[in-house]
């Protein structure tokens, strides 16, 4: 699994993200509108993509999408 591929699976999830606008360090809270629907549409698409589950506190203790990412890989190991 590689962050870029991560990166793109959001870009592609979420209509309101311009492909090839995220980074590995973007705040990920303050590139698109976060919301409760927003992350439960990302909870659902970890599960989906990754077989992973993470948790709402998952999601409130990372600042990055590199901080996503390092969980689920956590989580997948």
């Amino acid at each position: 699994m590689k962050i870029e591929d991560f990166i793109s699976a959001i870009e592609e999830e979420f209509d309101d993200i311009e492909a090839g606008v995220l980074k590995p360090e973007s705040e990920f809270r303050e590139s698109f509108e976060w919301n409760s629907i927003n992350a439960l549409i990302f909870i659902a698409l970890v599960d989906t993509e990754y077989d992973v589950t993470i948790t709402a506190d998952d999601i409130a203790s990372a600042v990055t999408l590199q901080d996503l990412f390092n969980i689920i890989i956590s989580k997948s190991e």
